[in-house]
């Protein structure tokens, strides 16, 4: 076995074992690009390996999905096949395991497209299932594979080997025994959540170039990190994961921000988005690339506007300490704090996952079928915990973790 075999089968089994916790006799769920289709044969195997009953893949393939965008009729635009959707219920409700493969070859293959069409054409119905499979209804994470397309996207050139470096670094693959690195940075990210729930925060304020915001939080918030329990059994949703996260109150966000990074997000690349926040929703949208499609993306549905997560993430982030922008969301948010728009992760906030939509709105839990994370943090961006006196504690600083 060569070492590039070798890195992949130690990768995979970190996957099933870490990531997923995969238990004998589950079914596992994979959704991958065609390109991935390497890394999922050596998962499929460790899997079968872990005891897997049956290792389902769905294969998507962006340049058919261009040619959907490009030519179908406007009302077929965003039609979800109902074989997709009942795929991810059945998964729900057979206790399965799932797993989504990102890396994209091509991150900006729609990007001469028309950016509402684009958004257009997200498969909402099977997107809405998704969320809702994540919600507690089975042990999830995401990982990501080094392709050709993906490096050059990073670095300009198809260095996969220099990529592979870079991801081996955030998620602890070249640690002597990694699965003991995990448990020891779980350990770190969760005494972090521990100590601000310790402190009950009304609020958080983000301030520094382009940026004053302050995010609300509900009495019941609770911050969370790295380990997700559905059904019993343990799972890390993201890898690699750095951050500490809530669902904040959606009524009560209030200010401007400016995104740090550039946000990858379905076949475009935003850059320089700015969102200005008026009583919890999105009022005014700009960036200097993708503005349309952000904007259209943000009226998706009612919850479109409002924010779902807020995440703190500090310097020593593996992922952030390797200098590079990934044009990945999973990597790129856990190189900086960031917000997402749309759904709440109900599990950070105490009852929230029983209740209807109409009774999440009521409460300021956020329900929307989008989940949008883009970046606001880095050393020009302090945050402070406010407290319900409106006194301001220092978090970040300069990057640094001071709390």
């Amino acid at each position: 076995m060569t070492d590039s075999e070798q890195r992949l089968r130690d990768y995979a089994h970190l996957a099933v074992h870490v990531g997923l916790n995969l238990q004998p006799g589950q079914t596992l769920g994979i959704n991958a690009l065609v390109e991935h289709t390497p890394f999922v044969r050596v998962v499929a195997r460790e899997a079968y390996a872990a005891g897997a009953r049956y290792v389902d893949v769905v294969y998507g393939d962006q340049h058919v999905r261009k040619a959907h965008i490009e030519q179908v009729a406007e009302d077929d635009l965003g039609w979800s096949p109902p074989w997709l959707v009942k795929r991810v219920e059945d998964l729900g409700a057979d206790g399965a395991a799932f797993m989504g493969v990102a890396g994209n070859p091509d991150p900006e293959l729609y990007g001469d497209l028309d950016g509402g069409r684009v958004a257009r054409s997200r498969m909402k119905e099977v997107a809405e299932a998704t969320l809702k499979l994540t919600e507690g209804l089975c042990n999830w994470t995401i990982v990501a594979y080094p392709n050709e397309g993906w490096a050059r996207t990073v670095f300009g050139e198809p260095d996969i080997e220099r990529l592979w470096e870079a991801i081996a670094t955030a998620v602890r693959l070249d640690e002597p025994d990694p699965v003991a690195a995990w448990r020891e940075h779980i350990d770190r990210l969760q005494d972090r959540a521990g100590s601000l729930n310790e402190r009950r925060f009304d609020a958080v304020r983000f301030h520094g170039p382009g940026t004053d915001l302050t995010v609300g939080l509900h009495r019941e918030s609770v911050w969370q990190a790295a380990l997700d329990e559905s059904r019993g059994i343990k799972h890390v949703a993201n890898m690699p994961t750095e951050e500490v996260f809530t669902a904040p109150d959606a009524r009560r966000v209030e200010g401007t921000v400016r995104s740090t990074l550039p946000l990858q997000i379905q076949g475009n690349i935003v850059r320089d988005l700015e969102i200005r926040f008026e009583g919890g929703r999105a009022v005014d949208v700009r960036a200097s690339e993708g503005e349309e499609f952000m904007r259209t993306h943000a009226a998706t549905d009612e919850g479109a506007s409002r924010l779902g997560e807020v995440a703190l993430v500090d310097a020593t982030s593996r992922v952030g300490t390797t200098g590079l922008i990934f044009f990945d969301t999973l990597f790129d948010e856990n190189a900086s704090s960031h917000i997402a728009l749309g759904a709440a992760i109900t599990q950070a906030v105490e009852g929230a996952h029983d209740l209807s939509p109409e009774e999440r709105h009521e409460r300021g839990v956020n329900h929307s079928s989008i989940h949008t994370d883009f970046m606001i943090g880095g050393g020009d961006v302090d945050v402070d915990g406010v407290t319900a006196d409106g006194d301001a504690v220092p978090i970040l600083r300069r990057g640094d973790w001071v709390l």
